[in-house]
C-alpha cells in the first residue's frame, strides 16, 4: 500500500479544510489520492470519537475499493481500521438518512426499498398496461414506409421494450426534478398542445406509483428526493448530521446531479468541508439521469474553492495522449456545432512524470487506426467483430477489451 504521490497529487494532499475542486484527467490516480487523503485526516487527529470522514462515490464496487485502500493507508498509520470514515454512494448515504428518520419524510419505521428487478418488473407491467389501453397511440412515430409484415414485428417485438425504455427514463428525471405525477397532471392539462410521449411516461409513472404505494415502498431514486426531503424538514437532524461528518469527499463529480449537488451542499454547509473529484471530459449517466459535468465546472470556478489538477496518467501511451488532447483542442475551438464547443475542457492529458512507478508503455503510432468511412451501427459492430477474431489467435495470452456506450451494444 506505499504511495508516492506524484507533485500535483501532493498539492491535492495538502489540503486543510474549506472546498476544494479537482479536476482529474483518466488514470491520474485520484481513487488513490482521495483514499490517502481520507487516511490522513484521520491520522492528523482532526475528527472527534464520534466523527468521520464522509466518502460519496458513483457505484456500489468503488465503494468496496475506497474502504479497502483507506483501511490500508490507515493500518500503515498504525490506527485502527474501518473506524473513522464511511464510504457511500449516493443511494446508500440516502438510504442510511432517509433509516434514521423516516417519519420526516412520512414513512413507517419499516419501510420496504424494492430492489431493481422488482421496479423492473412493476415499470414493464405498467408499460405493458399502457400499450393495451393506448394500442394506435403510437403510430404517428412509426415509419410509413413499413410494410403490414414488418410493421407488425415492429409493434410486437420492439415496442414494448421502446415503451418501457422511455417511461423508465421519464421516471427517472421526474423524480430527480421532484415532480410527482399529480404535479405532471396539472402541467400538462394547462398545455395548449397533445403531447403524446409525455402523457404516456405521465400515464406508467402514475401507476407505477400506485404499485409502490400498495406496498408500502419505495424505489432507490425515491430515498434521493425522501434525503433531502428530510434534511430540509428539520434543521436539527441537519445539524447533527454535519457535526458526525465534519469531511465530505466527492468521487466521480462530474456525473453529480442536481439532487446530489444538494444533498453534499446541505450536510457540507455553508462554511463546510467538501472535496469534489471528477473529470469534465468523461461524464457517464448525463443522456438518461440529471447528471451533468456542469456542476462541477461551476464548483471549480466559484469564489473561495480551492482548484487543483491532476493531469498526469500513465495509463495510456503518447499517440493516444496526443490524439485525446488534439479532440479537447478540436471541440474547443472547430467543432461544427457551437452549442457541442463547451463539451470538452482542459486540463490536457499529461504523460506521468520521470521516474513515476506507473510509467506510460512503451509508444507504437502504427497502432493508432482512424477509420474515415462512415458505418452503420451494424456494421460498425460487425468491422469490431472482425477485428477481434483477427487479433484473438495471434495474441492467445492476451485479453481484448471494447469500450462500449451500453451493456447491450456490449453483448
Amino acid at each position: 500500500m506505499t504511495f508516492s504521490p506524484r507533485p500535483k497529487q501532493k498539492a491535492v494532499l495538502r489540503y486543510q479544510r474549506g472546498r476544494m475542486g479537482v479536476s482529474a484527467v483518466p488514470g491520474s490516480g485520484k481513487t488513490h489520492t482521495l483514499s490517502y487523503l481520507a487516511a490522513s485526516l484521520i491520522a492528523r487527529g482532526v475528527l472527534e470519537d464520534d466523527q468521520e470522514v464522509l466518502i460519496v462515490t458513483l457505484v456500489n464496487s468503488a465503494v468496496d475499493n475506497f474502504a479497502q485502500r483507506i483501511a490500508g493507508f490507515v493500518e500503515e498509520g498504525g490506527l485502527l481500521p474501518h473506524i473513522g470514515y464511511r464510504v457511500r454512494t449516493l443511494h446508500g448515504l440516502a438510504h442510511d438518512i432517509v433509516r434514521e428518520r423516516p417519519a420526516l419524510v412520512g414513512l413507517a419505521d419499516d419501510f420496504q426499498i424494492i430492489d431493481e428487478r422488482v421496479a423492473a418488473q412493476i415499470l414493464e407491467e405498467a408499460a405493458q398496461i399502457w400499450l393495451r389501453s393506448n394500442p394506435y397511440t403510437l403510430d404517428d412515430y412509426l415509419d410509413p414506409t413499413l410494410d403490414d409484415n414488418r410493421r407488425d414485428w415492429v409493434c410486437r417485438d420492439q415496442l414494448p421494450d421502446m415503451v418501457n425504455n422511455l417511461a423508465g427514463n421519464f421516471i427517472r428525471y421526474a423524480k430527480d426534478l421532484q415532480i410527482s405525477p399529480a404535479d405532471l397532471r396539472q402541467r400538462l392539462d394547462a398545455l395548449p398542445v397533445p403531447l403524446p410521449l409525455a402523457e404516456l411516461g405521465c400515464a406508467v409513472y402514475a401507476d407505477y406509483e400506485r404499485a409502490l404505494l400498495y406496498r408500502g415502498a419505495v424505489d432507490f431514486d425515491d430515498l434521493i428526493r425522501l434525503a433531502l426531503q428530510a434534511l430540509q424538514t428539520d434543521e436539527k437532524f441537519l445539524d447533527r448530521l454535519r457535526y458526525q461528518w465534519p469531511y465530505i469527499l466527492e468521487d466521480e463529480a462530474q456525473d453529480s446531479s442536481r439532487l446530489q449537488e444538494e444533498i453534499l451542499q446541505l450536510l457540507a454547509g455553508p462554511h463546510g468541508n467538501w472535496v469534489r473529484v471528477g473529470d469534465p471530459n468523461q461524464a457517464i449517466y448525463e443522456t438518461f439521469t440529471t447528471a451533468n459535468p456542469r456542476y462541477l465546472r461551476e464548483f471549480l470556478e466559484r469564489t473561495g474553492v480551492k482548484r487543483r489538477e491532476l493531469p498526469n496518467s500513465g495509463r495510456s501511451t503518447a499517440s493516444i495522449i496526443s490524439l485525446a488532447n488534439y479532440l479537447i483542442d478540436w471541440t474547443k475551438a472547430e467543432h461544427p456545432l457551437a452549442a457541442a464547443r463547451t463539451a470538452l475542457d482542459e486540463p490536457h492529458i499529461l504523460p506521468a512524470p520521470r521516474g513515476d512507478p506507473q510509467p506510460n508503455p512503451p509508444d507504437d503510432p502504427s497502432q493508432i487506426h482512424l477509420i474515415a468511412r462512415k458505418y452503420s451501427p451494424d456494421e460498425e459492430v460487425q468491422s469490431v467483430a472482425d477485428s477481434i477474431e483477427r487479433w484473438l489467435p495471434e495474441h492467445p495470452d492476451a485479453t481484448a477489451a471494447v469500450l462500449v456506450l451500453r451493456n447491450w451494444r456490449g453483448y
